[in-house]
């Protein structure tokens, strides 16, 4: 990485000018990064983080990761775009990497976390009404309370946040919800017009917050006994962040439907797909989904890389390990300014004691120390630092937010 001189001026000016001229869908912190290698990033006025965020796990691999960096270069240089109008050279070997790391036999690659999960509800619907049978308009998909898919204006529609759903009306029908985690309330939920169940194996934007031990595999056989898709949203779980390839691996569940990005595009690019069998992705047919970047020549090159390094397993072991190591080390705040825990693989969800600060309050203190993070809701703080991050990265964090809660 290179030096970087120290501007306090620019730093002001780069946040006073995205506040006048960028829309105000977002609160960052007031820290404006300049380069990042690694787990650790540098503000434009030289100054070093640890980035415990890593893109919403979109950075597992951390940033600008030699290999990948490589790879997109390389394929910069040939062919970036041609649309799905024509083959290309690099779809194919993507689609097949990824069809054997799911176990799945049809891959249907779109861009950003969303359109993938938007990609999953059509195909749900449609698979519906024409493998399951039901009656034409009436198909229902449940949801989870907690979830978050996304922002767009169907996905907001069984969302339970209300800074996601105000003034955003009317929503997309067609979707039930029940609380997370609660094998009961599916049952009772699924009738005939059931066709899926969209769920997360871990629901990240709540704080790291994880369904009861075998709620997994009670929802699997569920859904199978009732003819109803188990429509998995691994886009922040999946690729090696709880320490297995797919969060669903902890349980040895394998669902109908995974949907996956963030990672995927290993931090370079925008890159997301479903995977299904073809009796599910079959009832897609030409002309009735699709994407002008969905599947670029670029974007596939990166994700085969991805799917390359995820199949050694080293990234899944890593994950595992040095989330072994950070909850070794939040374990001991619990009563010394946290009141709870929650671990999964190298990823994180604290609770602060709402008397002694709010999760942006921590954020703040912890950027003061130099750790970036992001708060959940009211005092919750999630950590998910790139799986690339060495023992001593861990133990910057953990000392970080033992400073930040005692101060």
């Amino acid at each position: 990485m290179t030096t970087i001189p120290s501007d306090v001026a620019s730093s002001a000016r780069h946040i006073e000018q995205t506040e006048r001229y960028a829309a105000h869908n977002y609160h960052p912190l007031p820290v404006v990064v300049a380069e990042g290698s690694g787990a650790w990033v540098t503000d434009v006025e030289g100054r070093r983080y640890l980035d415990c965020l890593a893109g919403y796990s979109a950075l597992n691999f951390g940033h600008a990761h030699p290999r990948l960096v490589a790879r997109a270069t390389e394929q910069l240089q040939r062919l970036t775009l041609t649309s799905r109008a024509f083959y290309n050279d690099q779809l194919g070997p993507f689609v097949e990497a990824l069809a054997e790391l799911t176990g799945k036999q049809v891959v249907l690659p779109m861009n950003s976390g969303a359109e993938a999960v938007e990609t999953a509800i059509k195909v749900s619907r449609k698979w519906g009404y024409q493998v399951k049978g039901v009656a034409p308009g009436a198909a229902t998909i449940l949801t989870m309370e907690g979830n978050f898919h996304g922002r767009t204006t169907t996905i907001v529609s069984f969302s339970d946040d209300d800074e996601a759903t105000a003034d955003y009306g009317p929503f997309t029908p067609g979707f039930r919800s029940v609380p997370y985690g609660d094998l009961a309330a599916v049952a009772a939920a699924i009738d005939d017009t059931v066709v899926a169940v969209l769920f997360e194996p871990v629901q990240g934007e709540g704080g790291v917050v994880m369904p009861p031990p075998g709620f997994l595999r009670g929802l699997r056989e569920l859904c199978t006994e009732r003819d109803v898709l188990m429509v998995a949203d691994e886009i922040q779980s999946g690729l090696a962040r709880t320490g297995r390839t797919f969060a669903c691996d902890h349980e040895d569940v394998v669902p109908d439907v995974y949907v996956l990005g963030k990672a995927l595009g290993g931090g370079l690019y925008p890159v997301s797909a479903i995977a299904a069998d073809a009796d599910v992705l079959g009832v897609v047919q030409p002309g009735t989904h699709g994407s002008t970047f969905g599947g670029n020549p670029l974007a596939a090159a990166i994700g085969r890389e991805v799917v390359e390094m995820l199949a050694t397993g080293e990234f899944q072991d890593r994950a595992r390990r040095l989330g072994e190591r950070l909850e070794r080390g939040l374990a001991p705040l619990v009563g010394r300014g946290l009141v709870a825990v929650r671990v999964h693989g190298l990823w994180a969800g604290v609770d602060v004691d709402p008397a002694l600060m709010t999760g942006r309050q921590v954020c703040e203190a912890l950027l003061e120390r130099g750790v970036l993070a992001k708060d959940a809701h009211g005092s919750t703080v999630r950590f998910a630092p790139p799986i690339v991050a060495t023992e001593d990265d861990i133990d910057v964090l953990v000392e970080a937010l033992r400073s930040a809660l005692s101060a």
